[in-house]
Formats: structure tokens, C-alpha cells, sequence
């Protein structure tokens, strides 16, 4: 089948969405795939001199509120403003909020946690099919889950359970787009530190996994790359976590 020329140009210029994308694993997997010459669109929540750098690459920035629905909805418009299609999706916008005694507040919580994790994921995933399924090639939807979800949590349940619900996306959305659009999730454990964990805290984390140590992001780029790469792979939740389910 000859691909009509407009077609093609689509399927050339085709970028990647990576959600969250400024910070940590979503920009090193941004920084990562634009370095290969893969067009990349990312989404921010605070604008920061950093961004500057990475639209110096050519990376698409676009700021985004996933808080809300009425915000979620106003990002996909400018998405589609933005680009006539998709080479695929990695949803890593994500919060840390830890459970709340308070009634009121650990209600606010939760929905905030479910908008960002659940909602945000399901209607750009849902609004954008159209998008995907204009790229000529292989398609794929990435959510980047928890290892926690396979333990849980004592303090940051709500935070477990709403990736825990992102992980039933992954596989009711794996069915619902077959075979046209591979969706896959990914589960991280201890990949990067922050800045002003003190050296107590890092030893403790660190004897939490069979091989015990900081891998950083690249680990997480490298999951990506063999989801995006593996023609053969759906619905599946890979974990990357250290042997952390073997301690």
C-alpha cells in the first residue's frame, strides 16, 4: 500500500508526549528521545529556567494543570492545536501527597491523587486515539505506575491505590485499542534521590532492594525505549525495582 505523501510527512513529524516531562524521569526520557531525533511534546506544571533548555533541543512545552477536569479537558485542545498526531503517550505527571487524618482533607487528597493519576490518564488517552492512529507506524500509550502498588502503604495509601487504579487502566485500555495501539505501564521503585535526602534515609532505601543501589533515570528511559521498540508487548506492567520483591 503506497502511503499518500501528506501521510508520511505526518508519520515523520509524529512526537512523543511525555507528561510531567520538566523534572527527573519524564526529562531524561525527553532529553533522551529528542537526542535520537524523535520529536517530543512534554507538559509542565510550573514554568522554571530549566524548561529553557530543553525547548533548546526542540522539545514542545506546553504547561499543564491535571488537577481538574475542566484543566485536563483545556490541555487536550491545545494538543491538538499543537500536533495533527502522536507516536505515543508516556503518562508521568504524578504527586506524592501522604494520607491525611482529617476527614475533610483526606478527601481532598484523594481526588486530587485520582484526577492526576486516573482521570487525566483516561481522557487524554480516550481524547487523543485519533491522534495515535494518524501515525503510520507502531503506536504506544506508557503509564509510569508504582512498585509500591504491590505492597501498599501505610502512609500514602490513597497515593497506592490511585496508581494501583492506573495499573487497571493499562490493561483495560490495552484491550480497548487492539491492535492498533500498544498500552503498557511501567513500575519503578528507588530510581533517583532527592537533593536533600540525608545519608540515614538513603542507606535505609538502598538495603530495601537485592542490589542496592541508586540506578537513576536512565533505567526508566531504557524501559521505555524496549516497550517502544518490542512490537509484541501489551497490557503488561513492567517492574523496575532492584529485586525489591525478593527481599
Amino acid at each position: 500500500m503506497t502511503i499518500p505523501a501528506t501521510q508520511t510527512k505526518i508519520a515523520q513529524l509524529a512526537p512523543v508526549l511525555i507528561t510531567g516531562g520538566g523534572r527527573r524521569l519524564g526529562r531524561h526520557a525527553a532529553e533522551t528521545l529528542a537526542d535520537s531525533g524523535q520529536p517530543v511534546i512534554i507538559t509542565y506544571r510550573t514554568e522554571r529556567p530549566e524548561l529553557d533548555l530543553l525547548r533548546a533541543k526542540g522539545i514542545t512545552t506546553l504547561q499543564a494543570d491535571f488537577t481538574d477536569e475542566a484543566h485536563i479537558l483545556d490541555f487536550i485542545q491545545r494538543l491538538k492545536n499543537a500536533t495533527l498526531c502522536l507516536r505515543g503517550i508516556i503518562h508521568n505527571a504524578s504527586d506524592w501527597l501522604p494520607d491525611q487524618q482529617d476527614l475533610k482533607s483526606a478527601s481532598e487528597n484523594f481526588q486530587h491523587l485520582f484526577t492526576v493519576h486516573m482521570l487525566a490518564p483516561l481522557l487524554i488517552n480516550q481524547a487523543c486515539e485519533p491522534l495515535l492512529l494518524a501515525y503510520q507506524g507502531q503506536r504506544d500509550i506508557i503509564h509510569i505506575s508504582d512498585a509500591v502498588v504491590q505492597k501498599g502503604s501505610k502512609k500514602h495509601g490513597a497515593y497506592v491505590a490511585t496508581k494501583a487504579g492506573l495499573e487497571s487502566l493499562t490493561q483495560s485500555f490495552a484491550a480497548r485499542f487492539a491492535p492498533n495501539i500498544k498500552v503498557n505501564a511501567i513500575a519503578p521503585a528507588l530510581i533517583m534521590f532527592q537533593p536533600n535526602d540525608d545519608a540515614a534515609y538513603r542507606e535505609k532505601a538502598l538495603k530495601k532492594s537485592a542490589l542496592q543501589i541508586e540506578p537513576g533515570a536512565e533505567v526508566i528511559t531504557q524501559t521505555i525505549q524496549y516497550i517502544m521498540d518490542n512490537r509484541y508487548l501489551t497490557g503488561v506492567i513492567l517492574p523496575v525495582e532492584g529485586g525489591r520483591s525478593v527481599i
